[in-house]
């Protein structure tokens, strides 16, 4: 046995399932192992930047950590900004990563780079393997990382030369930490405060954010009269019928500011405290005020639902009922607005749904027009390097089985940087729905031009316009193999997402606004 089939025979026993690859030279004795023993389900990526997007998105939905296969340091680095968003987003994630063999390291032939040093920045554990004896126990301690709480990404570097030679031993499945409970003092120092301030804020963030963590802090909040948020950016928030109609932190400065402006304590639970997205002149960095005291109920790697559940015990906090959000919205009709583009959305989709949003600057409102729809799942951008839309949705979509439609709510331009997701959809037979939502520019910037005080002119402009030449979304998603059709209005939008949504194959609707 050489290293690369102790390699993936340890993967297996240690219960991974799925290994989104892009390989090249240096990984082919990876890509033969993965021939010879079964238990991996292989998923090709055009782009790495799309291979680390899926396991991303993958780990969200059916939290388990899935590898990635990924062409030495470039290849890495072509991956980085969606790792990046998957680090931000608390995802596990198992990077296998190739590189020179060791003894040709010296020759400083072209892809040798400082692969370690380009991993450390997005990855909780970095290992190089240094012999193809010890390479399956080098891949249980990356699992094992990958799996201990809150969720972590393990990058093992594994040189040509140590999965090519002979005497590899696959290593056991090692045991996963139990994720830590909260502080029982840090509990009842909430309940006390709850019992005794006015003007609390219940921050719920990560795993805090799941429905019946949602429910908990729900019922705190009726008892004591605290308010509850949503971090600005989730990585997963069960949404719909059924669930509290729960808001988020505003992405601009002064939204956010206004709506955290009488905030006098911050509980979080799993969540950060609020700060800007960027900083702007003559704006503050903190969200909140600055005489307001935080709290932590939960850090980010504790168990935020047996928090939650433990404060409500200890308020004695009766059971509350989740206030009706009123009738599922009907299609929409006219032209594109984001609220009837919201309503539109929540009126079709079927129950169980997966929405993935990098609607950037169109979708800041989407969330009080989509409380009344069937329970669903809503992913977010959470690390803001943009490209990660359309590989999180097929990544969501592998890791839920195949069995649910994910409909990608995605901005135009930055679809343009992973394009070549739909072609792993295509490939996959995956039910993914995306909505290109087309104008045509990098409407973002725009805003943010004003908001840092610029004055652009029509050189500044030009690098923000994408309509010259204009991108044509229906031959760029035929040419990756998946059916498109435009929409101009809000019902025939609601036409083609219907019709989508009752099948079981990729289909991208260009929604012009």
């Amino acid at each position: 046995m050489n290293g690369a089939e102790s390699l993936v025979q340890t993967l297996v026993k240690s219960g991974l399932k799925t290994c989104f690859a892009n390989p090249g030279t240096s990984e082919m004795h990876f890509v033969a192992a993965l021939d010879r023993i079964p238990g991996l389900r292989c998923v090709l990526g055009l782009q790495e930047n799309i291979v680390t997007g899926m396991a991303d998105g993958y780990w969200r939905m059916s939290g388990q950590p899935a590898a990635t296969l990924l062409h030495c340091g470039p290849g890495l680095a072509n991956g980085l900004a969606n790792l990046h968003n998957a680090r931000r987003a608390r995802s596990g994630i198992v990077n296998i990563v190739g590189d020179q063999a060791t003894y040709h390291r010296p020759y400083d032939a072209q892809l040798t780079a400082d692969t370690e040093g380009w991993a450390r920045p997005v990855s909780a554990w970095v290992r190089t393997a240094t012999d193809s004896r010890r390479v399956g126990q080098d891949a249980a301690v990356a699992v094992q990382a990958a799996r201990t709480a809150p969720g972590g990404i393990a990058t093992l570097i594994l040189p040509a030369d140590t999965a090519w030679n002979e005497g590899g031993e696959p290593a056991e499945a090692l045991p996963v930490p139990a994720i830590p409970a909260p502080d029982p003092h840090a509990v009842r120092g909430a309940a006390r405060l709850l019992r005794e301030k006015r003007n609390v804020l219940i921050l719920l963030g990560g795993p805090a954010l799941r429905a019946e963590a949602q429910a908990l802090a729900h019922r705190v909040a009726a008892a004591t009269g605290a308010r509850i948020l949503a971090e600005m950016s989730n990585a997963r928030v069960e949404r719909g019928q059924g669930r509290p109609q729960l808001e988020r932190v505003p992405y601009p400065v002064d939204a956010a500011v206004e709506a955290l402006r009488d905030v006098e304590h911050l509980i979080l639970v799993n969540s950060k405290a609020p700060v800007g997205f960027f900083a702007y002149p003559g704006k503050p960095s903190l969200h909140y005020p600055e005489t307001a005291t935080v709290h932590v109920l939960s850090r980010h790697e504790e168990d935020g639902l047996a928090g939650l559940r433990a404060l409500a015990e200890e308020l004695a906090a009766p059971e509350a009922a989740i206030p009706d959000p009123g009738p599922r919205p009907e299609i929409a009709r006219g032209a594109p607005t984001p609220e009837g583009l919201a309503r539109t959305v929540a009126a079709v989709m079927p129950e169980g749904t997966i929405i993935v949003d990098e609607s950037v600057s169109f979708g800041r409102g989407f969330f009080p027009h989509t409380h009344a729809a069937p329970p669903h799942d809503w992913l977010q951008i959470t690390g803001g390097a943009i490209g990660c839309g359309m590989p999180l949705a097929t990544g969501a979509a592998i890791g839920a089985g195949g069995e649910r439609r994910v409909i990608n709510l995605q901005a135009d331009g930055s679809a343009m940087y992973t394009l070549q997701a739909l072609w792993t959809q295509a490939r996959e037979k995956l039910p993914v729905t995306t909505i290109i939502l087309s104008n045509r520019k990098y409407q973002i910037l725009i805003g943010e031009y004003q908001n840092v005080g610029a004055n652009p002119g029509p050189t500044a402009m030009s690098m923000l316009d994408l309509s010259n030449p204009e991108l044509d979304w229906l031959q760029l998603a035929r040419g990756m193999g998946v059916e498109a059709a435009r929409a101009t209005t809000l019902e025939q939008c609601g036409d083609l997402l219907a019709q989508s949504c009752a099948g079981n194959a990729p289909f991208l609707i260009e929604l012009m606004i």
